[in-house]
């Protein structure tokens, strides 16, 4: 059995779909098991290749033995990462170089890399070839999923990285006057936000789908839709994995670290100028710096891309 950790988020997922890939190529006989947290089950399924999750809350240890021919770290640096994998006795044990864990092969971390390009790294080091361009996502059935909407995603689990409510109706009233059907996305805690992004942009209930959707739905919607707009976080990586235009706002982390791949001119990630006021409590300066004519103009570069002559989104 290989077994990859990856126990974090749906944009941690979504970068590590090549090295997911690369692993799956290298051992087509094996079971590939991923260690990732349980909700993100129907992501795993849209990986392709990943034979089954195993449920991890964190990096505590699972609640099942696990006998791994070869473990892959590709969750972090460590030490407790590598820690926890060394727990189970793998034969092999793939990371990076971590003396303080007792893991003295593998190659150096890199701070300022790109996260999809790391894990890549990782695991040409070992001889795994594995390709970064490799990204795209298996597109879910669900059943009823509108198709051509224009998503707007305005929440983030960090403070930091919301573009303000207030920018995001202003830019949802401008896309649905100019005929996009906007739907507002967001987690069942995001309901309150995303139903007044919707309210303060003259949208109907209707089009506040937060709280509405399984991962699966949204994964679904992305896959379908015509336009995301979101900031640095998990919707983003859908609209990437599905070849979906987007334009995503960057404030504390570099699109150089997190961003869409820079030769797809259908993605276009947007971050203000570091001297910008941030003037609304936790917002990071550059993301306060992005007003609503910025991200129209991106939306327009995007549109031109998808529709100009030899350049088609990956749909």
């Amino acid at each position: 059995m290989i077994l990859a950790l990856r126990a974090l988020g749906v944009g941690d997922l979504a970068t590590a779909v090549p090295a997911l890939r690369g692993l799956r190529a290298a051992h087509p006989d094996r079971e590939l098991v991923l260690a990732a947290p349980g909700w993100l089950a129907p992501l795993a399924d849209l990986v392709g290749g990943v034979d089954r999750l195993l449920p991890l809350d964190g990096l505590t240890a699972p609640g099942q033995s696990v006998a791994a021919v070869v473990a892959v770290n590709l969750h972090g640096r460590g030490p407790q990462s590598h820690r926890l994998l060394a727990a189970g006795r793998p034969q092999r044990l793939l990371a990076f170089r971590c003396p303080e864990a007792g893991h003295h092969d593998g190659p150096l971390w890199r701070d300022a890399e790109h996260e999809v390009r790391r894990w890549c790294r990782l695991l040409h080091w070992y001889g795994i070839p594995a390709d970064p361009d490799d990204l795209a996502l298996l597109r879910p059935a669900v059943p009823g999923t509108p198709t051509g909407v224009t998503v707007v995603h305005p929440g983030s689990k960090i403070p930091a990285k919301r573009w303000p409510a207030a920018r995001f109706a202003a830019l949802a009233r401008v896309l649905s006057r100019r005929g996009h059907r906007v739907v507002v996305t967001g987690s069942a805690a995001e309901r309150e936000l995303a139903g007044r992004v919707a309210y303060q942009a003259g949208l109907p209930d209707t089009a506040v789908l937060a709280g509405r959707t399984d991962l699966a739905g949204l994964a679904a919607l992305v896959a379908h839709g015509r336009l995301v707009v979101s900031g640095d976080t998990g919707v983003a990586h859908l609209a990437t994995g599905y070849g979906t235009p987007s334009v995503v706002l960057f404030g504390p982390v570099s699109p150089h670290r997190w961003g869409p791949p820079v030769d797809r001119p259908w993605h276009r990630a947007l971050r203000g100028a570091p001297g910008a006021d941030a003037s609304a409590g936790d917002l990071d300066a550059r993301l306060a710096g992005l007003d609503v004519a910025q991200v129209l103009a991106a939306v327009d570069e995007v549109d031109q891309a998808v529709r100009g002559p030899g350049a088609v989104a990956a749909k």
